[in-house]
């Protein structure tokens, strides 16, 4: 009876303070999204009202009739405008294409490859595999500035300059996340279906993709999702790696916005800002509810 009191008690006071939570979390998610939003209203202004007027929704205050519809074409011409030059400006959709191949290309090379040294690693109990563990937490502890002049000299070497060469450069950077977030979630898998798959004349190739793979698609998607927003956002590696003056990826092309004497149209760079975030936040969105499953999974079965 005393226990159950308690409970009562406890449930109380968490309802009591929830609302606590809720404010402070609301009040994050809309910092959070603020920047997002102010971005997304330039995009329809001129430039002199982005200085201006930045957090307003118009270019200046409407009023009732006629005037309100003035602006409103306004608005619309201003935006269209912006994202026209924009996209002719930086050659959007030749860049919209190489960003999508590097980014399709690494994330699938990082799945595949990372799930299989994971399993690799998990099943296989030797110095070799507990090396190549340590080795793969090490690579997510050293900063990339350590190694980036090296690794753009390398590159030029290897004739990696170009989006199926940086697609491995990628596979580099990006394997010690997603090895270490597979070999967790690959120790919670029985041990018996794998043999059983043996038992019925699997190889070990079979056994993985067959009976392996299906299971770890929680921690795959979280994978996906974490890796395509990394290396889809990314302008560093590519700026140190690819030849750009034939292969430009959408930070890159962003960035040639700027000319000469520090001018900026910011009205283009907006419009193109939000072209740029908008397939990432679709993805995101679509894939969202299996990024907590998957961490999950591979924290609380390590």
């Amino acid at each position: 009876m005393a226990k159950k009191n308690n409970n009562q008690v406890s449930a109380v006071r968490q309802a009591k303070h929830g609302w606590i939570w809720t404010l402070a979390f609301t009040v994050i998610s809309i910092l959070w999204i603020a920047p997002i939003l102010v971005v997304l209203l330039n995009s329809f202004k001129r430039k002199a009202f982005i200085f201006r007027h930045p957090f307003t929704l118009g270019t200046e205050p409407l009023s009732a009739g006629w005037d309100k519809f003035i602006h409103g074409v306004e608005r619309a011409f201003c935006g269209w405008l912006n994202y026209s030059n924009g996209i002719r400006k930086t050659n959007f959709w030749n860049s919209f294409g190489i960003s999508l191949f590097i980014t399709v290309g690494s994330v699938a090379l990082i799945i595949i490859c990372c799930s299989m040294c994971a399993w690799y690693i998990t099943r296989v109990h030797t110095k070799v595999t507990k090396t190549i563990y340590v080795l793969c937490l090490f690579s997510m502890i050293v900063p990339f500035q350590m190694v980036m002049f090296t690794l753009s000299k390398f590159a030029n070497l290897l004739h990696l300059s170009n989006p199926l060469g940086i697609i491995v450069v990628y596979l580099g950077f990006g394997a010690g996340l997603a090895v270490f977030m597979f070999t967790g979630f690959v120790k919670g898998i029985s041990l018996e279906i794998e043999e059983a798959a043996m038992i019925d004349g699997c190889t070990p190739l079979q056994t993985f993709f067959k009976v392996v793979f299906p299971i770890l698609k929680p921690t795959t998607v979280t994978v996906a999702i974490l890796e395509a927003m990394w290396v889809w956002n990314d302008y560093l590696l590519p700026s140190l790696v690819l030849n750009i003056n034939k292969y430009k990826t959408i930070p890159i092309a962003i960035q040639f916005l700027k000319q000469s004497h520090g001018q900026i149209d910011w009205g283009a760079m907006m419009a193109v800002l939000v072209l740029a975030i908008l397939p990432i936040i679709i993805f995101y969105i679509a894939c969202q509810k299996y990024i907590i499953e998957g961490v999950l999974a591979g924290a609380v079965k390590g």
